[in-house]
């Protein structure tokens, strides 16, 4: 199957193969054509250039783009899609004036969740997930990662990474698993980490692997759950079944985790809404991407990870959801990229790299998403007519995408 784009408005993020990440300065340059045709050859991105020298293509189905844009679509590297039930109360709660910390004393947070999650069969949590999937996929999103961590049990944590992979199975958006076994301790090893954490690497991760049911391995890392030295025992392990970390880390407070991260060469860090200056040392030059999470921020009224300071120090930096039932009940790139511009002063190039060829990185797909490039996945998303692409950020209340290709299919 061979589809033409052509009269593209703007055709962003073109890139050479071989890019697979962009930091610093050059998180401003965002390559583009202009009056542009693209051709998608099965579910591959064949070719693209200007309109003066569009190839008539026999047999191809055409698109006409007059006044569009076409961009990658999302990549979005954390989030929580697999959940049961909500966490509504919660909203009032801290519209009441009760802190993120204070809900989970109370017995909220994660363990709310996990308690749900345990009265959920595997098939009813597969009805509830695939409508959020099916739903981030119209919004644009293309590749998505998704974490266990709501069971903190063995067979429920099995349950949630079983659910994940039948989703990969059954839908055409590129899917990684994350085990996130280490999200809270239970109730019952609140008083004896050490056994929660030998329940973790000694029964989840062998029956994880054995089912090959995760791609990389998570920590909360942050006071009052994992503690730095907790979490490096956590990513030790996973090494020993060849899971690389990607981790929850300086959320609330800064305890030196990212330092421990990128000894154990964690393929991101996420959450950064606390950095200091040594944890922007600490990640220069490394493979480690810095993940940032606007809309929880946006939620739960919690500081913004300080991206101008890092993009500014040479960093790169990823955009995700942290789609999740308590802190960010929203699977919306769109709404992510609109937030970074506005509440973190990204630059609308610097908040697109960050949720597209950045994002990809995160998860490790940056050969074959996150950036129009020859060879790689045909993953597009064409928007309604447009006055330039600052409209995206600028119209955050606006539903601006018209089309969204995954796999060279229009999505329905």
């Amino acid at each position: 199957m061979k589809l033409l784009i052509t009269n593209i408005a703007t055709l962003l993020q073109i890139r050479d193969a071989g890019i697979d990440k962009v930091a610093g300065a050059a998180m401003a340059e965002l390559p583009l054509l202009e009056n542009a045709w693209l051709l998608l050859e099965d579910d591959i991105i064949a070719d693209f250039g200007t309109m003066d020298s569009c190839p008539n293509v026999a047999g191809a189905e055409v698109i006409n783009a007059t006044g569009k844009t076409v961009l990658p679509t999302w990549c979005d590297s954390h989030t929580h899609i697999v959940y049961a039930g909500n966490r509504e109360r919660e909203f009032v709660d801290r519209i009441n004036g009760l802190s993120y910390e204070e809900i989970a004393l109370r017995g909220g947070g994660i363990l709310n969740s996990a308690k749900k999650l345990n009265e959920t069969s595997e098939d009813d949590l597969y009805e509830q997930s695939k409508i959020r999937l099916e739903e981030v996929m119209q919004q644009g999103t293309g590749a998505v990662e998704i974490k266990s961590g709501y069971g903190l049990t063995v067979d429920a944590e099995l349950k949630m990474l079983r659910v994940i992979k039948r989703l990969r199975q059954e839908y055409p958006i590129a899917i990684k698993a994350t085990f996130l076994g280490a999200h809270a301790f239970p109730a019952e090893y609140k008083e004896n980490h050490s056994g929660y954490i030998d329940l973790i690497v000694n029964e989840m991760l062998p029956k994880v692997a054995e089912e090959q049911l995760a791609d990389y391995i998570d920590a909360f890392c942050e006071t009052g759950y994992f503690s730095v030295e907790e979490t490096e025992r956590i990513m030790e392990a996973g090494k020993k079944y060849g899971l690389q970390a990607k981790i929850h880390v300086n959320q609330f407070t800064a305890i030196n985790g990212i330092a421990a991260c990128v000894k154990h060469d964690a393929l991101s860090v996420d959450h950064l809404e606390i950095v200091t200056d040594e944890d922007i040392e600490v990640l220069k030059g490394t493979r480690t991407m810095p993940v940032a999470l606007p809309t929880c921020s946006f939620f739960i009224s919690i500081p913004y990870t300080p991206a101008r300071k890092m993009i500014n120090a040479g960093l790169p930096l990823a955009l995700a959801t942290d789609f999740n039932p308590g802190t960010t009940p929203s699977g919306n790139m769109n709404l992510v990229v609109a937030t970074a511009c506005i509440k973190m002063k990204m630059t609308p190039e610097e908040a697109i790299n960050a949720a597209t060829i950045n994002g990809a990185y995160a998860m490790g797909l940056s050969e074959t998403h996150g950036s129009i490039t020859r060879g790689k996945k045909a993953n597009l998303i064409i928007t309604k007519s447009l006055s330039s692409y600052y409209q995206l950020p600028y119209a955050f209340g606006s539903n601006l995408i018209d089309t969204v290709i995954i796999n060279g299919k229009v999505i329905r």
